[in-house]
């Protein structure tokens, strides 16, 4: 299993949250309060990985929400980038604007990175799902973008 950034662990209560949706509505962890939810980070709008993973989410909403999910992405891009994003690839579900990096560093997924042999601080693909009673209920580190939805999905063992 891949190792994760974030101090948080499995049983710890998610942190409360809130940030601005693509349309400017302030989302919240009490929101989802007694709902099972799928909050995650990734870097950028419209990268490839970015892109495969929110299809892959996308194309299995209706699994996703048959058990029981909501799903919620968290980017730093804003609101416009987010809209794009949003229409361009059909997405049916919500992205959250953090620009400020509240909730990345809420979430302990910031922080420094290496790509191409580049050494800078950016967002650590991680997944956190949040069960109905607020806690975490599994993180996944480094999901698998072409096959997300199934990590998720997948009955602990």
């Amino acid at each position: 299993m891949a190792t994760c950034i974030s101090p948080l662990q499995v049983g710890d209560n998610a942190p409360a949250f809130s940030a601005p949706d693509q349309h400017g509505n302030v989302r919240t962890l009490a929101e989802f309060a007694g709902q099972k939810l799928v909050l995650y980070f990734y870097p950028k709008d419209n990268t490839p990985g970015c892109t495969n993973q929110a299809c892959n989410l996308n194309e299995n909403l209706g699994a996703l929400k048959a058990a029981g999910y909501t799903v919620l992405g968290v980017s730093k891009d804003p609101a416009k980038s987010h809209h794009k994003f949003i229409d361009k690839h059909g997405l049916g579900f919500d992205l959250l604007c953090d620009e400020e990096l509240n909730v990345h560093h809420a979430f302990g997924v910031w922080g420094p990175k290496k790509f191409m042999g580049r050494e800078f601080d950016g967002t650590h693909r991680t997944t956190f799902v949040i069960e109905a009673d607020g806690t975490i209920g599994r993180i996944i580190a480094k999901p698998k973008v072409k096959a997300h939805a199934e990590e998720i999905l997948q009955t602990e063992a």
